[in-house]
Formats: structure tokens, C-alpha cells, sequence
């Protein structure tokens, strides 16, 4: 497609360098006011000109031609009419060539990107809590990957600590192989929360805990043991949910892997002069950056999240060698990531400033936060289950004849999920509710894969006569409707970047849905199936285009787009 935008900065006289000139220039909200916009007040200082004045100067030097047809000064504002005619058509015929690549670039090529998400702790419940990290880690894997990038996934396991200890104790105290093997996750959360409980009154599980922690450490036969069982099957479960929600990874070097990796880096710390004592602890001093000190090695000389994580920072330098590493974390941690980031670069290490906290909004229940050890939490798994079937319940009432209706209840249940976790600037708090989930009205993903289905259905209706060597009559597109839907889609391929270097994939949601509600306008405005051959298959590109870019946004999310519904 053609740039406009650079067209049009090739065609304003203004005193200012061309890259600045270009990011200036808009697309305008009405297409009445034209398709571009070129604001004049930057410009009233250097050209001692009101920006009315400026307008009316340059729009006077603008030479028109069949691709910019029209310049208008309005304002302050110079606005320009590009062919309307062309522009439909170069949308059209770039998604349609495109097809399922369409948005993909080269942009990335050679370069790697690490993304830290989901991240589950081993012995818990995987549950409404991990899922922004899990759908917003998931789908920037995906926006980098059509960028281009080589992307590694990285689930960053919650395996080592004194809770394992307590696992352990908790085990060997009420919990048994055969029951744990049966039930699951499930049994070793009833025995932690017990565990917690109990030692309320009884201080002395918690020393037993640590004692088991140290053998975990030292390698013990049993305590290893019962650690590989414990990870076995939360694995198992866990690999479920992420096959159901289309989430891959390519590492699951958890905090555990590291535990031999951190004396190094230590070492490093030490020899450059930056720890220092404090209370029998090592810290490095952050009082110059208006932080808190550092804490990367505690009086009994146990390690900490921050010794881990500089620790897998530079393994994974060195082992990807990374353009760009992302850790898709709630914004609790920011002073950690702040911390760990400056520590890197007080060693010397240019490449810390290529470390990212994708920071994102916690999800809280209705009556508080969520709580582990408390049981007070709601399982993914059971919110996944619980829409899928009213899905089900849905299609069954209204296409009770469709074919798979099972596979389809899947994808849509799945989607409504996804989708509640990518809506919105990732920043925002959730407060989970059932309701707003399972909404399946309105701006959610089963209207996006609905929009989708009665583009494919409108295809199939064509039949032979889409491929009937009639030409397509360009002026049965002449129209507002047309045009806004039109421009939408040639919008997807900046989204799709704009998504992935601001890390937002709510950019993709938003577009998605615009495009959806002006194709269902373009649908109510100008019968697609008719008689006159020329127009209809004029109008089945616009379906054809509106289908690809819908069901390649909604797979950036993560999302299958069904068929048929």
C-alpha cells in the first residue's frame, strides 16, 4: 500500500526536519475533514505566523495530483483528501495478496527478544490471578513473532523458597502419593493451607520447614525427590491450561535453576565495589537514585529474588543474547525490577537498559484480594470450564444443528476468557467478576468471532459466482462505509507494531472491535449477495479482507476464529 503519510510530508513546504514533519501527521477522525491532518502550531514560532496564517500559506503551495486530491486549511489545520477510490483498492488488494500474513514485517529480523510470563508458582493453584501475565506474555510472544523477531518464552518458575519446606512437612504430614497422583494441585493446596494453619500454634513446623528447605539445597535423596514429585504435577496441570489457551514456551529455567548460577555475579558485585554491609546483610546502596538499598544476600546468607533474577538476566544474556528482554510482571514489582535494572547497570552492563517490566494491573476478587495460603482463590481452570459450557449452552439454543459444536463452545468459552485480559490498557485493575467475563455481548471476543463466521458465510454464499470472470465494480465502494471499514484495515499493520513497542495488545483489541462494528455497518448498509455480479464481488473483497484481518488479530491474542458459529 502506499505510504500517504509520507506522501503528503513530501508535499509540505514547512521549515522542520521530514521525520518531524511525518510524525505530525494524523489520520482525522472525520472522514468529512478529510483523511489526513497536518497540524500548523508547531510551526507559529520559527514562521511568525498565526497557525490560521501558516495553513493558509502552505495549502496554497501544495501541488495536487490523482493520489492527494484535495488540501484543505482549516484552523490551524491543513487537511488532505487522498483518492478515495485508490486508497479502497490498495487496502483491499494488499490484505486480500497478504492474506494470513498480513501485519507480519521483517522489522525484527535478527534480532531476539526474551519474554518472563506467566510464571507459576510449583504446589499452587494456577488461577484468575496469573491470567493478565499468561494472556498479555502470550500475545506479545505472538506480535513479536510476526514482527519478525526470534522470540524466546520463558516461564520463570516459582520453584525454590521455604515454602517447599512446608511442602514437605505438609506432606509427609497429612498427604500421601496416591491421593496427590488422583487429585492433583488440588491436594497439595488442602495440605499448604493446613499447613498454615497449623503452625499457628504449633512454631515448630515452621523450623521443620526451613530444615527441609536446606536439604532441598544440599541435594537430599528424599527432599529431591518429593521436590520432582511435587513439580511433576503441578506441570501437568498447568500444561493443560496453557494447550486450552494457546500459550507455548521455550524455557521453564525456574528460580531453581539458578541456584548454582548467582556466586558469580556476586563476585562481580563485589569486585566492582558496589555491596556493601549492612546489619550482616549484602545490599548495594541506592540512596543516590531515591531507592531503597538493594538486599541481595540476607544475614543467614540465604539468597533472595533479586540475586536470582540478576543472576538469569546475564545466563540469558549469555545463552540468547538477547535485543530485548521483557518480564510481564504486576505492577507490585516495579521497585524490584527498578532495583535489579540499576544494580546491572552500576556493573557496567550496556545492555541493561534492554530489560523491560511490563508492568500490568492486579486482579482482585469482589470481597479482596486473592490468597493462596488463605484458599481464597478462584482456578482458571474452573473460570475456563464455567464459560465454555454457557457457550455451549448458546450455540446449542441458537445453531443447534452446527457441526463440532464442542470444538466451537472451546474456542469461543476460551476467547471470552482471553479476551477480558486484553481488552484494556494492561495497566488497569481488574476486579473479577463471573458477570463480566462471561458477557457475551456487546465488545468481547465471541462478537469479534461472530463478525468472522458471517464473513465466511457470506463467502460460501457467493459460491461459484465470486470466481465468475466478471470484473469487480469499484464504484459499488463508493461510500462512507466502505471507506471507514477500509481505512481500519489498512490500519492493522502499525497496530500490530504499535501493540508490540508499547507493549499493549489491548491496541489489537480495540482495532478488532472498530472493525468489526463498521463492517456490521457496511453489512446493514449495502446488500453483499445480489444479482449484479460486478457489485457483489466488489463488496465480497471488503467481506474477504474484513474475515482476514479479523482472524489474524484475534490469533495475536491468542484467539481462534470459528468458522461457523
Amino acid at each position: 500500500m502506499l505510504d500517504y503519510k509520507k506522501i503528503i510530508a513530501n508535499k509540505i513546504n514547512a521549515p522542520l526536519e521530514k521525520a518531524e514533519l511525518l510524525s505530525l501527521i494524523t489520520e482525522t477522525a472525520d472522514d468529512a475533514f478529510g483523511d489526513y491532518a497536518f497540524p500548523c502550531f508547531r510551526l507559529a514560532k520559527e514562521m511568525r505566523m498565526s497557525p490560521v496564517a501558516i495553513a493558509e500559506k502552505l495549502a496554497s503551495e501544495i501541488q495536487l495530483d490523482n493520489i492527494i486530491v484535495k488540501v484543505q486549511a482549516v484552523n490551524g489545520y491543513l487537511n488532505f483528501f487522498v483518492n478515495r477510490q485508490g486508497f479502497i483498492s490498495d487496502v483491499l488488494t494488499d490484505v486480500i495478496k497478504a492474506g494470513k500474513k498480513y501485519g507480519n514485517d521483517k522489522v525484527g529480523k535478527g534480532k531476539t527478544v526474551c519474554i518472563d510470563y506467566s510464571s507459576v508458582n510449583i504446589c499452587k493453584s494456577f488461577h484468575i490471578g496469573h491470567l493478565s501475565t499468561t494472556a498479555i506474555g502470550s500475545s506479545l510472544y505472538k506480535l513479536y513473532t510476526a514482527l519478525g523477531y526470534k522470540v524466546i518464552g520463558i516461564n520463570h518458575l516459582g520453584d525454590y523458597g521455604t515454602q517447599f519446606g512446608k511442602m514437605i512437612v505438609a506432606f509427609k504430614l497429612w498427604g500421601d502419593k496416591a491421593t496427590v497422583e488422583k487429585l492433583g494441585v488440588a491436594e497439595l493446596q488442602r495440605i499448604y493451607v493446613k499447613f498454615h494453619q497449623e503452625e499457628v500454634d504449633h512454631p515448630e513446623l515452621t523450623e521443620q520447614a526451613r530444615e527441609w528447605f536446606v536439604k532441598i539445597e544440599k541435594g537430599d535423596q528424599e527432599a529431591q525427590e518429593l521436590f520432582e514429585f511435587f513439580k511433576r504435577i503441578t506441570l501437568a496441570e498447568v500444561m493443560n491450561i496453557y494447550k486450552r489457551l494457546n500459550v507455548r514456551f521455550d524455557s521453564f529455567n525456574g528460580e531453581s535453576f539458578f541456584n548454582d548460577k548467582m556466586e558469580a555475579p556476586l563476585q562481580m558485585l563485589r569486585d566492582k565495589g558496589l555491596i556493601t554491609e549492612s546489619q550482616g546483610a549484602q545490599v548495594v546502596d541506592l540512596a543516590d537514585y531515591n531507592m531503597p538499598p538493594c538486599l541481595l544476600v540476607k544475614s543467614d546468607g540465604s539468597s533472595l529474588y533479586a540475586t536470582r533474577d540478576i543472576a538469569a538476566a546475564i545466563w540469558r544474556k549469555q545463552e540468547y543474547n538477547f535485543d530485548k528482554c521483557l518480564y510481564v510482571v504486576a505492577y507490585q514489582q516495579n521497585l524490584h525490577f527498578k532495583q535489579f535494572f540499576k544494580v546491572l547497570e552500576l556493573a557496567g552492563l550496556t545492555w541493561a537498559k534492554d530489560l523491560v517490566h511490563v508492568a500490568f494491573g492486579m486482579v482482585s476478587l469482589e470481597d479482596g484480594s486473592m490468597s493462596t495460603r488463605k484458599g481464597n482463590v478462584v482456578l482458571l481452570k474452573d473460570v475456563i470450564d464455567k464459560a465454555v459450557a454457557k457457550a455451549l449452552d448458546i450455540i446449542t439454543e441458537k445453531n443447534p444443528n452446527l457441526n463440532n459444536k464442542k470444538k466451537v463452545a472451546e474456542q469461543v468459552g476460551v476467547g471470552a476468557v482471553l479476551f477480558s485480559a486484553l481488552e484494556n490498557s494492561k495497566i488497569k485493575d481488574i476486579t473479577f467478576t463471573f458477570d463480566r467475563v462471561l458477557n457475551f455481548d456487546g465488545e468481547t471476543a465471541p462478537y469479534l468471532q461472530y463478525t468472522t463466521a458471517r464473513c465466511n458465510s457470506l463467502l460460501e454464499k457467493a459460491g461459484a459466482s465470486r470466481h465468475a470472470k466478471i470484473a469487480p465494480d469499484i464504484n459499488a465502494l463508493d461510500n462512507p462505509e466502505t471507506l471507514r471499514l477500509c481505512k481500519l484495515l489498512g490500519a492493522f499493520p502499525q497496530a500490530v507494531k504499535d501493540a508490540a513497542f508499547k507493549y499493549e495488545p489491548s491496541i489489537i483489541s480495540a482495532l478488532l472491535i472498530d472493525i468489526a462494528q463498521a463492517f456490521n455497518r457496511f453489512y446493514i448498509e449495502h446488500r453483499v449477495i445480489s444479482d449484479n455480479i460486478a457489485e457483489q464481488n466488489a463488496r465480497l473483497q471488503v467481506v474477504e479482507a474484513t474475515g482476514t484481518v479479523l482472524k489474524k488479530g484475534l490469533a495475536l491474542l491468542g484467539i481462534d476464529a470459528p468458522d461457523k458459529m
